[in-house]
C-alpha cells in the first residue's frame, strides 16, 4: 500500500471477481463480448434515433436515445478497467481515479433512474390520456425533463464524492469489488462511518427506492387503465410496459439491495453490481428493439441508406 508523508492512502487495490488465472481469462472473454454488445447495441439505437426524424420527434424514442447514451457511457466507467484487471496481476486504482469512478458511476446511474421514471410518466400519459399526449409531452417539456434528469444525477453524484473526500484513509486499502463504489470505500475510512453510511442510505438508497415505488405505481395505474382498452391497443401497450418493467427490475432491485442496506456487505454484492453495470446496459437494446416494429423499421431504413451510399448507382 502506498502512502504519502501524512500516512494517507493514495491508491486502492481492487480484489476483482476472481484470483484464479484460468477463471479470469474465461471472464475476460465473456465480458469482452458483453462490452462489445453494449457498445454496438446502444450506439446503434443512438444513431438510429438521431437519423430518423419520425423517431426523434416521438417522446418515447427521444427518451430511449438518451437512455442508450447513458448505458453506453455507464459501461465505459467500469468495464474497460475490469477487462484490464483480468489480464494484469496488480489491480490498482489511484485515489483520484477511484473518486472519478464513483462520480461518473453515480452521475450516470442516478440520471438513468430519473430518466426511467420520466419514461414511465411518458407511458402513463400516452396510455391514460392519448388524445392529449402530444400536447402534454411536447418537445420543450421533453427537453426540460431530460435536463432535469442530468441535473439530478449531478447533484446526487457530487454529494457522494464529497462524502468520500471528507473521509480519512490511513489503513487497509483493499476493495472487495471490481470497481470503486461508496459502500466499499467508506468501510476503509479511519473513523466511525455511522453518520456517513446513514447519509449514503438517505442519498442513494432512498433515491433508488422512491424512484422504484413511483415506477411501480405508474405501471400499476397503466395496467388498470389497459383493462378498458381494445384488444389490439392493449396488446401493444402491454408489450411496451413489459419491456420497461424488465429494465426497471434489472436496475432498481440490485441498487435497492446494495444501497438501502448500511453497515454490512455480502459477497453476492458483486453479482448484483454486475447486473446494473454490465447486464442491464447490454440487455436494454434487445429489450427495447427486439419486439419494437418502429425501431426495427428505422434500422432497416438506415441500413439500406448506408448500403446505397456505399454502392452508388
Amino acid at each position: 500500500m502506498k502512502k504519502g508523508n501524512d500516512s494517507k492512502v493514495t491508491e486502492f487495490v481492487l480484489l476483482g471477481l476472481s484470483s484464479s488465472w484460468e477463471l479470469k481469462l474465461f471472464l475476460f472473454l465473456i465480458f469482452l463480448l458483453f462490452y462489445m454488445a453494449i457498445v454496438l447495441g446502444n450506439l446503434l439505437i443512438v444513431v438510429t434515433v438521431q437519423a430518423d426524424t419520425c423517431l426523434l420527434q416521438s417522446p418515447m424514442y427521444y427518451f430511449l436515445g438518451h437512455l442508450s447514451f447513458i448505458d453506453l457511457c455507464l459501461s465505459c466507467v467500469t468495464v474497460p478497467k475490469m477487462l484490464g484487471d483480468f489480464l494484469w496481476q496488480g489491480k490498482i486504482i489511484s485515489f483520484s481515479g477511484c473518486l472519478a469512478q464513483i462520480y461518473f458511476l453515480h452521475f450516470l446511474g442516478a440520471s438513468e433512474m430519473l430518466l426511467l421514471t420520466v419514461m414511465a410518466y411518458d407511458r402513463y400519459v400516452a396510455i391514460c390520456d392519448p388524445l392529449h399526449y402530444l400536447t402534454v409531452m411536447n418537445r420543450q417539456l421533453c427537453f426540460q425533463l431530460v435536463f432535469a434528469c442530468w441535473c439530478g444525477g449531478f447533484i446526487h453524484s457530487i454529494t457522494q464524492v464529497i462524502l468520500v473526500m471528507l473521509l480519512p484513509f490511513c489503513g487497509p486499502n483493499e476493495l472487495d469489488n471490481f470497481y470503486c463504489d461508496v459502500p466499499q470505500v467508506i468501510k476503509l475510512a479511519c473513523m466511525d462511518t455511522y453518520v456517513i453510511e446513514i447519509l449514503m442510505v438517505s442519498n442513494s438508497g432512498l433515491l433508488s427506492l422512491v424512484c422504484f415505488l413511483i415506477l411501480l405505481f405508474s405501471y400499476a395505474v397503466i395496467l388498470i387503465t389497459l383493462r378498458t382498452c381494445f384488444h389490439q391497443g392493449r396488446s401493444k401497450a402491454l408489450s411496451t410496459c413489459a419491456s420497461h418493467l424488465t429494465v426497471v427490475s434489472l436496475i432498481f432491485v440490485p441498487c435497492v439491495f446494495i444501497y438501502l442496506r448500511p453497515f454490512c456487505s455480502f459477497s453476492v454484492d458483486k453479482v448484483f453490481s454486475i447486473f446494473y453495470t454490465v447486464i442491464t446496459p447490454m440487455l436494454n437494446p434487445l429489450i427495447y428493439t427486439l419486439r419494437n416494429a418502429d425501431m426495427k423499421t428505422a434500422m432497416k431504413k438506415l441500413s439500406k441508406k448506408h448500403v446505397a451510399s456505399c454502392w452508388p448507382c
